[in-house]
């Protein structure tokens, strides 16, 4: 059965407050952990959402600050989209991207409007 999920993302304050050069390498992770989601067998991104510059600061709860609306093939695989941000490195390797940014999905189905 295909979900259609939203993954909501956040950024929180560590990303607020790395040095320029620390924020390009969270950039660049972010960037990773996009294409390996778009690479995940059984996934297609839909789109995504940037709420960046209508909203300052982090996002602790909604509104996030950019979604991620998916089809995706199964459970599994929305959880190993979801690891990313755990597995993701930035930088040299010390942290991952979740030090810097969170996400949560939202499943549920593609909504059919009857003619």
């Amino acid at each position: 059965m295909m979900h259609r999920v939203l993954f909501c993302c956040g950024i929180n304050q560590n990303f607020m407050n790395a040095t320029a050069e620390e924020a390009k390498q969270v950039w660049e992770a972010t960037r990773e952990m996009l294409q390996g989601i778009d690479g995940l067998p059984g996934v297609t991104i839909l789109g995504i959402m940037d709420d960046d510059r209508i909203q300052v600061g982090p996002s602790l709860a909604a509104p996030w600050t950019f979604y991620i609306m998916a089809d995706v093939q199964d459970y599994e695989s929305i959880v190993e989209a979801c690891n990313f941000f755990r597995t993701t490195p930035v930088g040299d390797g010390t942290y991952k991207l979740w030090k810097y940014c969170r996400v949560e999905a939202r499943i549920g189905r593609e909504l059919v409007v009857p003619e």
